[in-house]
């Protein structure tokens, strides 16, 4: 499968330690053809931390892109139905992000925007980072690992021992899962 010209949502929500992978990510995604739009969640446009000013990292994901960033719920609402995007990437997809969306609570940027390529039986790839992941939100990975058109990308502990509960994608395979879930398959093996 090859992404030239296909259209990818990157979805970013607050794992904010992550922010620093971002701009590879573009790159390699852009590297295999792909066009991509950046969205944002409020919680990961509003948020300045130690690793990334809000408003720098904002500016960032425009200027790698070359597009405008979609950071309303009303403006991630038509991606379905005016066929917006082709895969949707959720990634650093946070625990959080991921029970709701596993309990179907559609009150984020990020959310409205799986909510709309779902509808439209498009997949949506989690990049999964979370401290919780194998604490109270093992069940919602566990549940959105057995629902249709939602793939993974490869995941592992990052810390057994200072964070035995936490999980974090493989950054290295991303773009082999879009790849895999745009012929829909989850690539193997998901544990890393």
């Amino acid at each position: 499968m090859n992404l030239n010209n296909l259209n990818v949502g990157l979805a970013i929500t607050g794992s904010f330690c992550n922010f620093s992978n971002i701009k590879n990510l573009i790159h390699d995604l852009k590297k295999e053809g792909a066009n991509v739009t950046a969205i944002i969640s409020e919680t990961a446009k509003d948020t300045s931390t130690r690793f990334y000013e809000a408003e720098e990292f904002y500016k960032m994901l425009e200027v790698e892109t070359g597009r405008d960033v979609i950071d309303s719920i009303v403006l991630a609402e038509p991606i379905g139905p005016k066929d917006m995007l082709d895969v949707l990437l959720i990634c650093p997809c946070t625990g959080n992000t991921m029970a709701k969306l596993n309990l179907g609570i559609i009150d984020t940027t990020v959310l409205m925007a799986a909510k709309s390529i779902l509808r439209k039986n498009k997949p949506v790839v989690i990049g999964v980072s979370s401290n919780d992941a194998m604490g109270a939100n093992f069940k919602n990975l566990a549940e959105l690992m057995n629902t249709k058109n939602i793939y993974f990308v490869p995941f592992g502990q990052d810390d057994c021992i200072k964070k035995p509960k936490s999980l974090v994608l493989k950054y290295s395979m991303v773009v082999s899962t879009i790849k895999e879930a745009l012929e829909n398959k989850q690539i193997q093996p998901v544990l890393q």
